[in-house]
């Protein structure tokens, strides 16, 4: 028997608050580098930015049954995570279903499997992230889970996780360590805006960045 679940513990709207603010990159650097998704997970359009809490959900390859029903029992401010076996030659999300999550209020989608109707997607302007664009549909014919941890993108995603997207890429961060890496983020921020100040003062690279000692270290000699 398949039950379908709903996310057990969400992140408090502070904590995604405090998240929102910053780019994938500069989290997934302020968290130790780690929770980068793979590059090949990029947002139909560009302008396209999410952040919200990980409902899980996982789909037989060319299936898209599951999908439709976690989109039916995800809450406003969900981001639907799809497992679909990194299969990239479906669409199994449309301007259709597209239209269904905007007027249930869900954050986004993100799936290692294809979408299609992209132009009417960009036009909506609802968040959608894949592997690829593909004009092949999908049956609907195999049960599967919700609200279970999945690897998408190469990192373990729980349910209730916190994912952040942009035109660069997709970051998850654990719902425990929230408040930690929104912390460490905006450290990392406050300490670019410095390397920036000092440039627009005159300062070179090799200063702000203190690389002199590392550069002689390493044997190199500047011949000009």
């Amino acid at each position: 028997m398949v039950h379908i679940k709903d996310i057990a513990e969400r992140p408090s709207r502070d904590d995604l608050k405090a998240l929102s603010k910053f780019s994938p990159a500069t989290i997934h650097e302020a968290q130790g580098r780690r929770g980068a998704l793979s590059s090949r997970l990029k947002p139909v359009d560009y302008r396209m930015k999410l952040c919200g809490p990980a409902f899980t959900v996982r789909c037989a390859p060319r299936d898209n049954i599951m999908l439709q029903l976690a989109i039916n029992y995800a809450q406003p401010g969900d981001i639907i995570v799809v497992s679909a076996g990194e299969y990239e030659e479906a669409g199994s999300f449309g301007d259709v279903l597209a239209n269904a999550c905007l007027a249930k209020g869900i954050g986004g989608l993100v799936t290692d499997t294809g979408v299609r109707d992209t132009l009417q997607l960009r036009e909506l302007g609802f968040p959608v992230f894949s592997l690829s664009a593909c004009i092949k549909g999908t049956v609907k014919e195999t049960l599967g889970t919700t609200n279970d941890p999945v690897i998408v993108g190469g990192e373990l995603i729980n349910p209730g996780d916190i994912i952040i997207g942009d035109a660069d890429g997709l970051v998850v961060v654990r719902r425990q360590e929230a408040q930690e890496v929104a912390k460490s983020s905006q450290a990392r921020e406050d300490a670019e805006a410095g390397y920036i100040a000092a440039y627009k003062q005159g300062k070179s690279v090799v200063e702000v960045s203190n690389l002199e000692p590392v550069l002689k270290a390493k044997g190199l000699v500047v011949d000009l």
